[in-house]
C-alpha cells in the first residue's frame, strides 16, 4: 500500500473540514457592496496544471494557486500517485510538485469527490503505459460522460476496458500520434489528450477542440515544460510528442468564474467593486451581457470596476463553449435578472441538469419558470431573505447572489459546495460590506 508523500499540501484540507462543520450561510441582505476584491488564481486552470506534474520527474512549481478544496483533492490524488505537493515560495500562493510515479491507481474514494479527477488517466497513459482510474464524480449538473476521452486515448494506442467502476488503460506500445475530430466541445477532453500527446510518438492533432482560457494556460505550461505545441486559442490544436518533459515554473491566470461572480455581486447589490487582478479579455460575453443589462464597466490596468447607478434591464443568454457565455456564470447571472426590470431567458445547452438553483431563487421570491433546456425569469422589485439549500458549487454561489440583494435574513445551507471553487467568499464579500458570515 502507497504511503502519501510527506509535506504533501494540506493548507486546504483542514480549511474544508472546517467549512463542512459550518455548512450554513447567513446573510443580512440589501448592502450595496463597496470596494476591492482580489480575484483568486483559477481552480478550472489549477487542476489541469497540477496533473502536469505526473508527466516529468522534475520538480514543476506553480504560482497565483488558490486555496481551495478541489485542488486538495487534486493534491491527495497526486499523492495516492506518487507526487508530493508542497507549499513554496513566501506567498502562501506557489506550489511545487515532484516525485516517481510510485502506483497508477486513481481510486474511487478520491476520485468520486470531483470530475477532474479524470485528467490523471491521459498522463499516466502517456508516462508509464498504464492506469486504473475509478469513474469520476463532482457536482450533480448532468451526466458528462467521458467517452471523449476514451475514444481519443484508443485512437492514439490505448487498449481500454471498463470493469467495476473503473477504466483500465494500457499502452504496451505506448501512445502515438493521431487525427482526433471532437464531436462536440470539450474542456476536459481536450485537457487530457493534450497532456497525452505531448510524450506520445509522433503527431496529434486535436480538431474541434476547446478554446477556454484554462486550455491556452495549460498549453502555455505545457510549452514551458519542452512541449511542442501549436494553434494555442485556436480550435485545432497540434502537438509534436516529445521524449520527455522537464521542470517549469508556471503562473495560473486569474479565475473568470469568480470575476463574473463578484462582478454580479456588484450589480445585484446597486453596489460598485473593482476586481483586481480580473482579466476582462477572459470574459467577454458575460461583460457583454452586463453591459447589455445596465451595468457599468470600466477597465483598468490591472483589473476592471463594476458599478449600477440604475436598474437593471432583462436580457437574455444562451450557453456556449468559449467564448460564448460560460455555464459556469449561468445560476448567477440567473439570480441578476430575478431582479431585472422585464422579462428574460437563459438556455442552458451544456448541462442537462443545471436548473438546480430555480426552486431555492424561486422560495426566495423570484418568479422563474424552468422547462427543459430554458428558463422564463419575469424580474420581482426585490427578493425575500430565506432557509435555501445549495445542491451544487455554482447553484450555492448564486443563492449566496440573491441572500445579498434580499431584504431580511437568508440561511443558506450545504455551503461546503463554495469552498471547492471560492477562496475566503464570505471575507471578500464582507471587506466590501456585506453582513455575512458562516454559521455552525
Amino acid at each position: 500500500m502507497l504511503t502519501k508523500p510527506a509535506n504533501t499540501w494540506d493548507s486546504a484540507a483542514s480549511l474544508y473540514q472546517e467549512c463542512k462543520i459550518m455548512d450554513r450561510i447567513r446573510i443580512i441582505g440589501g448592502t450595496p457592496l463597496s470596494g476591492t476584491i482580489r480575484i483568486s488564481g483559477a481552480k478550472n486552470a489549477a487542476l489541469p496544471l497540477m496533473t502536469c506534474g505526473l508527466l516529468t520527474d522534475e520538480r514543476l512549481v506553480l504560482s497565483n494557486v488558490a486555496k481551495l478544496a478541489d485542488l486538495q483533492t487534486m493534491a491527495e490524488l497526486l499523492a495516492q500517485h506518487g507526487i508530493a505537493v508542497e507549499p513554496t515560495g513566501t506567498d502562501g500562493r506557489s506550489l511545487s510538485l515532484g516525485g516517481a510515479i510510485t502506483n497508477t491507481e486513481a481510486p474511487y474514494d478520491i476520485v468520486s469527490k470531483m470530475r477532474a479527477s479524470i485528467l490523471v488517466l491521459g498522463a499516466l497513459l502517456a508516462r508509464v503505459g498504464n492506469a486504473r482510474v475509478s469513474l469520476p464524480g463532482g457536482c450533480n449538473i448532468g451526466t458528462r460522460p467521458v467517452d471523449l476521452h476514451l475514444k481519443g486515448l484508443e485512437a492514439m494506442g490505448a487498449i481500454i476496458k471498463l470493469d467495476a467502476g473503473y477504466i483500465n488503460a494500457t499502452a504496451p506500445k505506448g501512445l502515438h500520434g493521431a487525427n482526433i475530430v471532437f464531436p462536440f466541445v470539450s474542456v476536459g477532453a481536450t485537457e487530457n489528450l493534450l497532456m497525452a500527446a505531448s510524450l506520445a510518438h509522433g503527431t496529434t492533432t486535436l480538431k474541434n477542440a476547446a478554446r477556454e482560457p484554462e486550455i491556452s494556460d495549460l498549453v502555455k505550461c505545457l510549452i514551458a515544460m519542452g512541449a511542442k505545441i501549436e494553434g494555442i486559442g485556436s480550435d485545432t490544436i497540434t502537438i509534436e510528442g516529445v521524449p520527455a518533459l522537464h521542470g517549469a515554473h508556471h503562473a495560473i491566470l486569474p479565475d473568470r468564474i469568480e470575476t463574473g461572480t463578484y462582478a454580479c455581486a456588484a450589480a445585484i447589490t446597486g453596489g460598485d467593486i473593482f476586481l483586481e487582478n480580473a482579466r476582462a479579455d477572459d470574459l467577454g460575453a458575460v461583460i457583454h451581457a452586463l453591459r447589455d443589462a445596465g451595468v457599468i464597466i470600466t477597465e483598468a490596468d490591472n483589473g476592471f470596476s463594476v458599478k449600477r447607478k440604475n436598474g437593471l434591464h432583462g436580457i437574455d443568454i444562451v450557453t456556449e463553449p468559449f467564448p460564448g457565455f460560460p455555464t459556469d456564470m449561468q445560476a448567477q447571472f440567473m439570480a441578476l435578472m430575478s431582479v431585472a426590470e422585464g422579462a428574460s431567458m437563459v438556455t442552458e445547452t451544456i448541462f442537462e441538469n443545471r436548473f438546480m438553483h430555480v426552486p431555492e431563487l424561486n422560495r426566495m421570491g423570484a418568479r422563474i419558470n424552468a422547462h427543459g433546456s430554458s428558463a422564463i425569469i419575469r424580474g420581482v422589485s426585490h427578493l425575500s431573505g430565506a432557509q435555501v439549500m445549495a445542491t451544487d458549487l455554482r447553484a450555492s454561489v448564486s443563492l449566496v447572489l440573491a441572500g445579498l440583494a434580499a431584504q431580511g435574513e437568508t440561511i443558506i445551507s450545504r455551503v461546503y459546495h463554495l469552498d471547492r471553487g471560492y477562496e475566503s467568499v464570505e471575507q471578500k464579500l464582507a471587506a466590501c460590506g456585506a453582513n455575512i458570515e458562516r454559521l455552525a
